[in-house]
């Protein structure tokens, strides 16, 4: 895209034009070589919106969870974005849409922009482009911006780096408590949702919750919350509004102003990791180090020396890497 149409577009998004945010976030969920530049030319408008995570197993109930937020925060008078990171389709590497389905009854609000996004398969369960969408939702004058994720595991620590405060929705059937802590859950967790509470087991879930939450060694300064809701039916909604805000007001002051220095700084290295790693990519599936790439087609090298070899050819590294980044 030509520089001038595409600084049109940004300056008509940042104007609360809705077709040219979802336009922009199309360039930049597809890693496409101008995402760099739309990240600059929002960056300075960016800042304001608070970010909420919302995570758990499969079959929580966070997507009827996030639909009654949205539904609390409009009545509230608040502009709503939403990023809903679901599994990737098998077939076309694209999101599957059973958020947004869920959802609908938002569609036709100019308050609230829901976008669903594919994993990609990365583990981390948090598409590479959720963090620059969130910045897009964020300069678009969206005051919320909810991020609900693909389940939990090991590596779904991602949330961590992006939301303000990470809401962990359990269900009462989803089993011993210690997978709660094998998932790392305790760590994360702002607030705890145990959602569909109206089941048995409920009571005894938010109890062991509450009990492992006071075992934590040392002497955290935010006590997580454990809190009980319906989703479907509306129930409990506004109690966890209520500890979000809260949860934001403990933020301020001296830790979070380190916290933000050091997220920026993690934010400087991955886009710096990004941009090589796809220079990179390009340069050798172009026909560069042919000669290296060769011995290891032959069998003559191995992947690992072969990669030395590549580290270690400073020169034509430094040429690759300074080449401009080519569209994909």
């Amino acid at each position: 895209m030509e520089r001038a149409a595409l600084d049109t577009l940004i300056g008509r998004m940042l104007e609360g034009d809705r077709g040219a945010l979802a336009k922009l976030i199309t360039i930049v969920e597809n890693r496409d070589a101008e995402t760099r530049r739309i990240m600059s030319a929002v960056y300075e408008r960016s800042g304001t919106a608070y970010v909420i995570g919302v995570t758990g197993p499969p079959g929580a109930g966070k997507s009827t969870l996030v639909d009654r937020l949205i539904g609390q925060l409009r009545e509230a008078g608040s502009s709503v974005g939403v990023v809903a990171v679901d599994p990737s389709s098998p077939f076309s590497g694209g999101a599957v849409l059973g958020d947004r389905i869920r959802m609908q009854a938002h569609f036709l609000d100019d308050g609230v922009f829901i976008r669903s996004l594919s994993t990609r398969g990365r583990h981390g369960g948090l598409a590479r482009a959720t963090r620059d969408i969130v910045r897009l939702l964020d300069a678009s004058g969206k005051e919320f911006v909810l991020v609900e994720t693909v389940g939990v595991g090991q590596t779904e620590l991602d949330i961590m780096e992006l939301a303000h405060t990470t809401l962990v929705v359990m269900v009462p059937e989803a089993g011993d408590t210690v997978q709660v802590m094998k998932a790392g859950l305790l760590e994360i967790a702002d607030v705890f949702v145990v959602n569909k509470a109206d089941r048995e087991g409920a009571d005894r879930m938010v109890g062991e919750l509450e009990r492992m939450l006071h075992m934590l060694p040392g002497q955290p300064s935010w006590e997580v919350p454990v809190l009980s809701t319906q989703a479907i039916q509306g129930v409990g909604i506004a109690d966890v509004l209520a500890a979000v805000r809260r949860h934001r007001e403990h933020r301020q002051g001296e830790a979070e102003t380190e916290r933000l220095r050091q997220q920026r700084r993690r934010e400087v290295y991955d886009i710096v990791e990004e941009e090589l790693a796809t220079r990179l990519r390009q340069a050798m599936g172009g026909g560069a180090f042919p000669d290296i790439l060769g011995r290891v087609d032959r069998g003559e090298s191995d992947p690992y020396g072969a990669a030395g070899e590549v580290l270690e050819d400073r020169s034509r590294l430094a040429a690759l890497l300074a080449a401009e980044r080519r569209e994909g």
